[in-house]
């Protein structure tokens, strides 16, 4: 089993004259612990990979060969991971997203959040130009779609006409190739979108065979009132929802999984189809402005400024963050950790408290909110916040309809101190949930990451090893797998993954990136 005594390596083998009945094909693996993504137990085998495509599996024809084969003894062969959850909209410009394939991610669905690409046909379209080691399809984004069509008026609902707007962007977002409708409830300008809103949204969406992601409005002490927006447009929308990164994000919320897990269950003997995604870590990452009370950000930074130079609305600024503090059951911003400050990369790894520190010479909550403040005025900071339980991340990674997903975008390497997530997030359930916590079995993982994610999605002919499906592939060592990136020092890939092929082409070749950009657009199927 262990990749120091049976390392992989891709062999060039001569072309020779075949024995009857033998097949020629791209690419051979052999000698592997076969995972086909349904759940199903693993098997030993061998796969070969003919124009793309899975072409055989299990015991192949005597005599078969290959150009390329690979020797996966000890090692488990599964689909390509499917990353459902990912922010990725800069793929065009980071096209290798080496943080993805070392984790053995071949398929990311990004636009989540609210987030998006407004003109998907032309997002696409320069994918096909520039090319991409791994497949991406994506969501439309909702606070892309209010912001294009209402400007900085946000705290009120659309008009008619500007609903009608906004609705035509969806369509044609989704006839451009979307896989459904996004919105992130805590973000501007989602935030002051009501629910009929969300609702007439996602009909356009429903009417085309997509999916509602949300990034719900409360994932803390009220996540209830969160679900029943969620349930709420499913039902009115006619259209499966899934719960972005399901969580208690918050003390007083802890210990809540049960009751979530079966309002969920409720909801789907109700007859609605209803998901989650999840990742593995109990910190979550966003901007630092989610620090601040939305009604404060409305209208953009000179707005913002302008309210924090008028001392009565800073006044009111200060006692709702004290407030929130307070309810939070937190004590203080201890638990916020400053990832990416451009204009003071000092503060990057610290918490708010030790910027406070550096900016003011006192660390008083005083003090951090003043810090916080500061940093919104001065174009805000990615943030990495730790605010949730280890059991409640086992219970709701537990669950059958939970898939395993990074919410990462696409990492520059070395580059400030973002969460570990974005390069272990699928190493990190491999290793600490299946092998060394026994949290769920090794064949459930690889059906999180692929199979559920395909179907749910409706990512087409991906998620399974089976013949004619699409040679997405990953090749890992069960027994070393491991996630290297940690809180304090993330910049490290993934280790135990040795082979990636991405439609059929090796991405990574015995732990070698390769200079293959097989990715594609990929479209709801």
């Amino acid at each position: 089993m262990r990749l120091a005594r049976r390392l992989l390596l891709c062999l060039v083998v001569p072309l020779v004259s075949l024995p009857l009945g033998a097949e020629t094909y791209d690419l051979i693996i052999r000698h592997a612990s076969l995972i086909d993504g349904t759940g199903a137990p693993a098997r030993p085998g061998d796969l070969a990979i003919r124009a793309g495509r899975i072409a055989a599996i299990g015991q192949l024809p005597a005599g078969s060969t290959a150009p390329t084969e690979i020797d996966a003894a000890g090692h488990v062969v599964a689909p390509g991971f499917i990353d459902v959850h990912t922010h990725s909209e800069d793929v065009n410009d980071l096209p290798t997203a080496e943080n993805f394939l070392r984790m053995g991610v071949t398929t990311i669905v990004t636009g989540n959040c609210g987030g998006s690409k407004l003109e998907v046909g032309a997002f696409f379209a320069q994918l096909a130009r520039t090319g991409a080691s791994l497949n991406v399809a994506t969501l439309i984004g909702h606070n892309t779609v209010r912001f294009q069509v209402m400007g900085g008026s946000f705290m009120r609902p659309p008009t008619p006409a500007e609903l009608e707007k906004m609705c035509a962007l969806v369509e044609q977002a989704m006839q451009e190739g979307a896989v459904g409708l996004s919105t992130g409830l805590i973000y501007l300008p989602g935030s002051f979108a009501k629910t009929d809103e969300i609702v007439a949204l996602a009909k356009v969406a429903a009417a085309h065979g997509g999916i509602y992601a949300s990034h719900m409005r409360y994932e803390n002490s009220r996540i209830l009132e969160a679900l029943d927006e969620l349930t709420t447009v499913a039902r009115e929308a006619k259209i499966p929802a899934e719960v972005s990164h399901i969580k208690l994000s918050s003390p007083n919320a802890w210990g809540r999984a049960d009751e979530i897990l079966a309002y969920l269950d409720r909801a789907r003997a109700a007859g609605l189809k209803i998901t989650q995604d999840q990742y593995a870590y109990t910190a979550s990452s966003t901007g630092i402005s989610a620090l601040i009370a939305a009604e404060f950000r409305e209208g953009g930074a000179a707005r913002y400024k302008e309210r924090l130079a008028n001392s009565a609305i800073k006044a009111q600024m200060v006692a709702e963050m004290k407030d929130s503090i307070a309810k939070g059951q937190r004590g203080d911003f201890t638990y916020a950790v400053v990832a990416n400050f451009k204009p003071d990369p000092r503060f990057n790894g610290k918490t708010i408290p030790q910027c406070a520190q550096l900016l003011r010479g006192a660390a008083t909550l005083d003090d951090q909110i003043e810090t916080i403040l500061d940093i919104e005025a001065r174009g805000g900071a990615q943030g990495v916040f730790h605010g949730m339980s280890e059991p409640d991340l086992k219970k709701f990674l537990a669950q059958p309809l939970t898939m395993i997903a990074s919410d990462s975008g696409i990492r520059k390497f070395g580059e400030a101190v973002p969460h570990p997530r974005g390069y272990g997030n699928n190493a990190r359930i491999l290793g600490r949930y299946v092998r060394d916590q026994k949290v769920i079995s090794l064949e459930d993982a690889v059906r999180k990451m692929t199979s559920l994610p395909a179907r749910t999605f409706r990512l087409g002919e991906r998620g399974e090893l089976r013949t004619g499906a699409i040679a997405d592939v990953v090749i890992f060592d069960p027994a070393t797998v491991n996630d290297s990136s940690t809180y304090d020092d993330p910049h490290h890939y993934a280790t135990g993954f040795s082979d990636v092929i991405v439609n059929g082409s090796p991405v990574i070749c015995a732990g070698q990136l390769t200079s293959a950009r097989p990715g594609q657009a990929v479209k709801l199927n």
